[in-house]
């Protein structure tokens, strides 16, 4: 496997957390973010942080934060696109990507997505829901930095959800299993802080 660099993707709004940096909340003692760092970090050569506003409120984590060079909050491609940039800056081939309110993703992730890559390099993570319908986790995959021109193109031409530009360049996909729980699990409210609080004691 490559190590390839990796983009914590940061830049929504938290609107159902009632706003903020959702990555900086604590769980079990320790901020979503940095758990993702951590995780993320042991499997990347090196790292960088999607975010918008201002830089210095995370000048703490020690990582270059990318802000979307797409105008609006574009959504996770605009992060994508800029996690790209900064890659292609450093000769890298690609990156992988992981959200940062997710706290319990794979330690595995940047090796299956690799050797689930498709044809043009792309591949997403899944995992199955409770009703075992494989469900696709877009902000946790693989992108070659060859397709950041076209990408930019989509983002510039309006497209925001991301299964339809990978769907278009014909992305691999790796499943995970959700036993005991889904390792995609997300921190979305304050209720799912209690929920991922829980995992994290069991």
């Amino acid at each position: 496997m490559t190590r390839l660099p990796g983009v914590i993707l940061a830049g929504g709004r938290a609107t159902r957390m009632g706003g903020g940096d959702k990555g900086l909340r604590l769980v079990g003692g320790e901020s979503l973010m940095d758990r993702v760092i951590a995780r993320l970090g042991a499997q990347c050569a090196t790292l960088a942080l999607n975010a918008n506003g201002d830089a210095g409120r995370f000048d703490a984590l020690g990582l270059p934060v990318l802000s979307d060079s797409i105008e609006g909050f574009a959504g996770p491609l605009a992060g994508v696109l800029a996690g790209l940039d900064w890659a292609a800056g450093q000769g890298a081939e690609a990156i992988i990507t992981a959200a940062a309110d997710t706290p319990f993703f794979p330690d595995d992730l940047a090796a299956r997505l690799q050797a689930a890559a498709g044809p043009q390099g792309l591949a997403l993570a899944a995992s199955p829901d409770e009703a075992g319908v494989i469900r696709q986790h877009p902000t946790f995959g693989l992108w070659p930095v060859a397709l950041r021109e076209d990408l930019r193109a989509a983002l510039q031409g309006g497209l925001r959800k991301i299964v339809l530009w990978t769907e278009g360049h014909a992305a691999g996909r790796a499943v995970w299993s959700s036993d005991p729980y889904d390792p995609f699990f997300n921190v979305n409210t304050p209720e799912d802080i209690a929920t991922a609080e829980r995992l994290i004691g069991a």
